[in-house]
């Protein structure tokens, strides 16, 4: 199968069709459906972290940052949405930890992620949470982690992969733009011709089938 820009054009603009009114801004959702690999083999499955160039919008991720004081300090002033010290690692609640894991990227001083896997693993890995170490820039990660999409084989590791490519209010141009950027990266780990077919659908819409 060849993903051509055009038609993820059109199947975008089409789902964007069926916006409705809503009491919410509603996400935008890619489906890939793929034939011809066995996701129960570890080698096959997909476990991508990708930056959406054009940001997921009003839906921008929620950011956790853990680390030393001095990245502590810069991170509270970066506007982090929640902030843990090294030494706070092990007392962390796991009701929160649970909480916190269900609408939040988890970006770590690398000084932290041996103490982080140790104790919210269990948590964090299942959830495909673990954090992303900070090796540069703090506030260039955190603005990539705002903008971070997760494409994963879940359950019983079925043949689709489901994510939010950003929300109904954003130009069609930069829709298409993040979704030719997902599907890029997965072409990288799935050939083209594995690729079944792809959806977009709003939140509350149907699915448009693209290809």
């Amino acid at each position: 199968m060849e993903i051509k820009k055009e038609k993820v054009k059109e199947g975008i603009a089409k789902a964007l069709e069926d916006k409705g009114k809503r009491k919410f801004t509603q996400t935008l959702e890619l489906i890939v459906n793929f034939r011809g690999i066995d996701f129960t083999k570890p080698e096959n499955r997909l476990n991508l972290n990708i930056v959406l160039p054009k940001g997921k919008g009003k839906k921008e991720n929620r950011v956790v940052v853990i680390g030393d004081e001095a990245l502590v300090h810069e991170a509270k002033k970066l506007g982090a949405d929640k902030v843990f010290s090294i030494e706070e690692i092990p007392n962390v609640d796991v009701k929160e930890l649970k909480k916190l894991a269900k609408d939040h990227f988890f970006i770590a001083h690398p000084k932290a992620m041996g103490l982080v896997a140790k104790h919210w693993g269990k948590v964090l890995g299942p959830r495909g949470k673990i954090p992303t170490p900070v090796l540069g820039n703090l506030k260039k990660a955190i603005e990539n982690a705002r903008k971070l999409v997760k494409i994963q084989n879940k359950g019983k590791y079925m043949p689709v992969v489901q994510a939010g490519i950003g929300c109904e209010d954003m130009s069609i141009d930069d829709l298409v733009e993040n979704a030719l950027a997902v599907l890029e990266e997965i072409t990288k780990k799935i050939p083209q011709g594995n690729i079944k077919n792809v959806y977009f659908k709003l939140t509350m819409g149907k699915p448009v089938k693209v290809m």
